[in-house]
């Protein structure tokens, strides 16, 4: 078993298809960024007061997945904190990734975090939300100073969470002497600021920045300035960039899907021991990558989210080739609240994240008139039948039921 093991490390270690497969990770910086010239130019006017210490409007970036926005909003602001340290300039610029559990949750660990990043700390629960704030305000109005907080996936915090914490931040520059902040909100959410508070939208979207999504071509130019520094000479086969890239224009344009599709087809075609990556193994890359997707998106609903869906898995199995409504789901929820003592949410609330799980298309709902008794849903499970139990134990986990 042994000598088996070490032929198969063996040919990892020794017949890698890969130069530097980190260049395919989410989390690289590439130093150029194609065809987002225009919006980097964008961000940069608007921030480049950040240099004479003048607070720049609040700034509001949107666009689907994969669009380039946080990497084009990163390049600015590493630039800017270049220049602003070459100059002396006191600017602090404090990155937030709204997705994250115990990071952005709860309006508590989102100021908490700000705090961590200054340098201070404070308990991870206990103190009260106004005392929290007063302590965010008495650190950074100690000198003159500008701060930029960046909320990315704002939109992920506001479900989490309300829209009033953005109010409260957005307004804090009231309560400074020294300090001022500026925010900017990245979302994938295209609708997201239409369902702000009027006071919120006007206060946080004094600017906004669009990201289209990238058409297949732009899409093959970012694969191939990739490509060639990841992986080897003569790996890829014909037609394979191609492909990732049309898998990738096909879902909204999302570049970080189409590196995502290469990278993990490189995996595939390396645990195969193999050393040509083939079209194929684009295909099977994206039959994995979806699988994934679907447990991610999940896993990082909120808890109300996560128990209405658990409902909906729940109707699933025991009406098996029946019909499932809004009202039948709204009543399994209202148990699973109840079991586990948290509030309910109205049925208006649930209508709603049931139109959200068809949108990320974990169901399929279809809109039926009852004439004069209105409208309701027909509901039905898009999940495939491999993933539910997996799913069932993410949302039992996550919940407590």
């Amino acid at each position: 078993m042994v000598i088996k093991l070490d032929k198969i490390f063996d040919s990892f270690t020794n017949q890698s298809i890969f130069k530097n497969k980190s260049i395919l990770q989410s989390n690289y910086t590439p130093e150029t960024i194609p065809h987002r010239d225009k919006q980097i130019k964008q961000i940069a006017s608007m921030m480049a007061p950040c240099l004479r210490l003048e607070r720049p409007s609040n700034l509001f970036i949107y666009g689907q997945t994969g669009t380039g926005k946080t990497l084009s909003v990163q390049y600015v602001t590493n630039e800017l904190t270049r220049r602003a340290k070459k100059d002396r300039i006191e600017l602090k610029i404090i990155y937030v990734n709204c997705k994250l559990k115990k990071v952005a949750d709860t309006e508590y660990r989102i100021l908490a975090e700000l705090i961590s990043q200054l340098g201070e700390k404070v308990p991870s629960t206990g103190l009260p939300t106004d005392q929290i704030y007063q302590k965010f305000i008495d650190i950074i109005d100690k000198t003159k100073q500008l701060i930029v907080i960046i909320l990315d996936e704002i939109d992920q915090a506001v479900k989490k969470i309300n829209d009033e914490f953005l109010y409260t931040l957005t307004r804090l520059n009231s309560s400074l002497n020294n300090a001022q902040i500026s925010l900017i909100g990245i979302s994938n959410d295209l609708g997201f600021l239409n369902n702000l508070d009027a006071r919120v939208k006007s206060s946080l979207s004094e600017e906004e920045v669009i990201f289209p999504a990238y058409n297949a071509i732009q899409i093959q130019d970012i694969l191939k300035e990739r490509a060639c520094n990841v992986f080897k000479e003569g790996v890829i086969d014909q037609g394979v960039l191609e492909k990732c890239a049309a898998y990738a224009a096909r879902e909204h344009g999302d570049a970080r899907k189409a590196l995502d599709l290469l990278r993990i087809a490189g995996e595939l075609t390396e645990r195969d021991g193999n050393k040509i990556l083939n079209t194929d193994y684009i295909d099977k890359a994206n039959e994995k990558l979806e699988k994934d997707r679907v447990l991610e998106v999940i896993e990082t609903q909120p808890k109300q989210q996560q128990m209405t869906l658990l409902a909906i898995i729940h109707l699933s199995e025991q009406n098996l080739n029946q019909p499932i409504f809004t009202g039948d789901i709204f009543n399994i929820y209202q148990e699973f609240c109840k079991k586990i003592k948290i509030e309910t949410l109205t049925q208006r609330r649930i209508s709603d994240i049931i139109a959200e799980f068809d949108m990320l298309g974990l169901i399929n709902a279809t809109v039926i008139s009852k004439g004069r008794y209105g409208r309701t849903r027909k509901i039905t499970l898009s999940i495939q039948q491999s993933l539910i139990n997996k799913a069932k134990e993410i949302l039992k986990n996550s919940t407590g039921l």
